[in-house]
């Protein structure tokens, strides 16, 4: 699969920022009145370049928490195919960026299907019916993660007051294998990119299930090691999630990166505790490309319209991908109709979530002319 196969495709429409001049290519195809990119810590581009997954929406049904579907651009066919069947919960759905196929969370259950057709949809594992105890889980994964080995899924299930963290083999024999069971939520579970005895976990903001009061939380990033008892990222400078966020693993396995809703985008040594400020105007969520030389972000810091910003780290210099998006006729919280930019292809890529012509459409942005109007 070659670029200009994205780049010609005739299911995408050009548009250049009126300020910037980046110019983005939006998928003008529908199959849904709401398509939108994945969250930015799952890439939804196979590596071959073939497959492009996305998120689908239906308003009013559903909700941001449990009401998404599946779609695939094919750019070999340049189709666009929808898959209801892959009605998911939370943010879970991981591409196989391999095989084009693509794995999501409904119910108590793992499934995964191919992005063809006549593809089956095969089951993958089961969170145990013994710990759900007849009750509906929130959720079972906030976004699947696969261990370093390619062997298991990260499972931050809550369920009720519980929250199960644990791993769950994609082989479809073993069973779920718990971690730790908590007493209040920990979500955006993330296998270690390098150690698959590793997780990286949130504490985040969350709602006692039988009065709605909110509960408590001590710092937000916590690394949990398979055996061990969980401890925090940066133990000498606890932050609830109120003030940091949106964390995510280098490629590296020993940097974090996360939001400083203060000071911006940060990383941080997971092994001597030494943090860096990157970016400061990266407040809301960003991403990096795999050598951490370039980050991406959406930027909303005083609750405005959001915009999207490419980083040249050795260079300081930032430019718009878009300027500002326009106010939506909804609330964006409803369907988490954010930006969520990501790197992807080998990060030839920006794969983010735009509403410039009015509608929630899935963009795509080459890196190379950001790099370029930055260098």
């Amino acid at each position: 699969m070659t670029q200009p196969s994205i780049e010609q495709s005739p299911l995408f429409t050009r548009w250049k920022d009126p300020i910037s001049g980046v110019e983005s290519l939006v998928l003008s195809k529908r199959v849904a009145p709401l398509q939108k990119s994945f969250y930015f810590t799952n890439t939804s581009l196979t590596d071959d370049g073939r497959y492009l997954w996305l998120y689908c929406a239906f308003p009013p049904s559903g909700d941001a928490y449990y009401g998404n579907q599946l779609a695939v651009v094919d750019f070999e066919e340049q189709t666009l195919r929808h898959y209801p069947e892959t009605l998911f919960s939370d943010a879970s759905p991981y591409v196989d960026k391999v095989t084009g196929e693509i794995y999501w969370v409904s119910g108590l259950t793992i499934w995964k299907r191919g992005p063809l057709p006549n593809d089956p949809t095969i089951r993958v594992g089961d969170f145990p019916a013994e710990l759900a105890n007849n009750r509906r889980p929130l959720r079972i994964a906030t976004h699947l993660t696969l261990s370093a080995d390619k062997k298991s899924f990260a499972i931050d299930a809550l369920i009720g007051a519980d929250c199960f963290v644990g791993d769950l083999p994609i082989d479809g024999t073993t069973p779920f294998r718990l971690w730790k069971k908590f007493d209040r939520c920990y979500n955006h579970a993330q296998f270690s990119p390098t150690d698959p005895n590793l997780i990286l976990m949130a504490q985040d903001g969350w709602f006692d299930p039988a009065t709605g009061e909110p509960g408590t939380t001590e710092d937000r990033m916590w690394l949990l090691e398979r055996g061990k008892k969980e401890r925090p990222v940066c133990p000498d400078a606890p932050l609830s999630s109120d003030w940091r966020g949106h964390e995510w693993w280098d490629a590296d396995g020993i940097h974090v990166w996360f939001i400083d809703y203060r000071k911006g985008t940060e990383k941080v040594n997971i092994l001597t505790g030494e943090r860096t400020n990157v970016w400061p105007s990266g407040h809301t969520h960003s991403h990096n490309d795999q050598k951490s030389q370039y980050l991406v972000g959406d930027i909303c810091p005083t609750g405005s319209e959001f915009r999207v910003a490419f980083f040249n780290i050795k260079s300081g210099r930032e430019i718009s991908i878009v300027t500002e998006m326009p106010p939506l006729s909804f609330p964006r919280r409803a369907y988490h109709v954010h930006p969520h930019p990501q790197f992807c292809l080998n990060d030839q890529y920006i794969c983010y979530t735009t509403n410039v012509f009015g509608t929630v459409d899935v963009a795509l942005v080459s890196v190379d002319q950001l790099i370029e109007r930055t260098s």
